[in-house]
């Protein structure tokens, strides 16, 4: 015998079915199942093994739901035909226009209650509504109707508002269709206390889903994060130093570290592994990363203006201790002269005069000997 995975029903119950072991269900879609409902269209998944069943018993018996039981057995009826596959969605069609006619009958006995779906059986004995009520509501009379209108056995269902979401669908504001509608067995107990431990904005309209709880996925990371502060104080811890108080602001988990501030109003980010360390260091009156390099370069900075300042003080010492030297007045001191821009000027125009006499006599001389 073999176990089957199958999913049934508008809610997306979970069931565990046997089969034979020369059934084979790789290439049917549909089968037809009976339930504790009735009849009706399953579509199974995989075979699970014996571990496998004992995880998916132990991992349901944790979820909350408060109109199913999580984890049902089963058995298998035969592979579903055309006529059955029809005759289903036949229902799905017909349940339409039964969700509006009930509506309409719940608006005349004016009870408290909110109509959320409605399913047909798929041998149409059962008529199934679901819908969600804050207090205690007396549907007799409603029921009645009901059947008189449907013609069949009526059967209420009162869901809670997390099995509401997941009976209707929708989108969440992911932009994603919501979890519980097309992948997520079963409810978490979510509580404020996780949404602390992510540090997300405590805003209803961010951290509230589609029925208006704490959103399944903040359950996702709760382990991690719970290992995590583990090893850290809790967001907005202090630290007392006799420096002053550091104080734990924010994680980030992208890049591994925490942001600590710092007494003097710098905002440092500590590695998590090195947190121990850097707690240890600054409570022992030690400076710590960015402080220390800084303190370190203070040092070398003060340390060249003292240099800067011995310099300057001995030579205004060696000006103020040194004798001048005046020149005697037998001797003469030569000093070159140097030539300025007059006196080149000046040879120049001797050199181009004395160049022009020479070719003016050159050129008497070349015309008395023509003559």
């Amino acid at each position: 015998m073999k176990i089957y995975l199958t999913i049934f029903g508008k809610p997306r119950y979970l069931g565990l079915m046997k089969v034979k072991d020369d059934i084979n269900f790789e290439n049917a879609g549909w089968v037809v199942v009976k339930t504790a409902r009735g009849y009706e269209m399953g579509l199974p998944g995989g075979a699970l093994s014996e571990e496998q069943e004992e995880k998916y018993q132990s991992a349901t018996s944790n979820f909350e739901s408060s109109s199913y039981t999580v984890l049902q057995n089963i058995d298998f009826v035969k592979v579903a035909d055309d006529f059955d596959i029809s005759s289903y969605y036949k229902c799905r069609r017909d349940e339409e226009k039964a969700l509006l006619t009930a509506r309409s009958i719940l608006e005349e006995h004016k009870l408290n209650m909110k109509l959320v779906d409605v399913e047909y059986m798929l041998d149409r004995k059962k008529f199934y509504f679901y819908f969600t009520a804050a207090q205690r509501v007396d549907f007799r009379l409603y029921v009645r109707d009901l059947a008189y209108t449907f013609r069949t056995r009526i059967e209420m269902r009162q869901v809670g508002i997390r099995d509401e979401a997941r009976i209707v669908r929708g989108l969440s504001i992911c932009g994603r269709p919501c979890c519980c509608s097309y992948w997520l067995r079963g409810f978490s107990p979510i509580s404020i206390r996780i949404v602390k431990e992510q540090r997300s904005a405590l805003n209803p309209t961010k951290i509230s889903g589609l029925c208006g709880r704490l959103m399944c996925c903040m359950s996702y990371e709760k382990e991690f994060y719970s290992e995590l502060w583990s090893r850290l104080p809790g967001p907005g811890a202090k630290i007392k130093t006799e420096q002053g108080i550091y104080v734990l602001e924010s994680l980030d988990l992208g890049h591994e570290y925490v942001n600590i501030r710092f007494p003097n109003g710098r905002l440092v980010s500590v590695s998590i592994d090195e947190f121990p360390d850097f707690q240890e260091t600054v409570l022992n009156g030690e400076e710590w990363g960015e402080d220390k390099e800084l303190a370190e370069k203070k040092k070398a900075a003060a340390a060249r203006m003292a240099a800067l300042r011995e310099r300057a003080e001995r030579r205004r010492a060696l000006k103020s201790n040194a004798v001048p030297v005046r020149p005697s007045a037998d001797k003469k001191i030569e000093t070159p002269d140097k030539p300025t821009k007059q006196k080149n000027k000046s040879q120049k125009s001797k050199q181009n005069h004395k160049s022009n006499k020479q070719n003016i006599n050159r050129s008497k001389k070349n015309k008395k000997n023509e003559e």
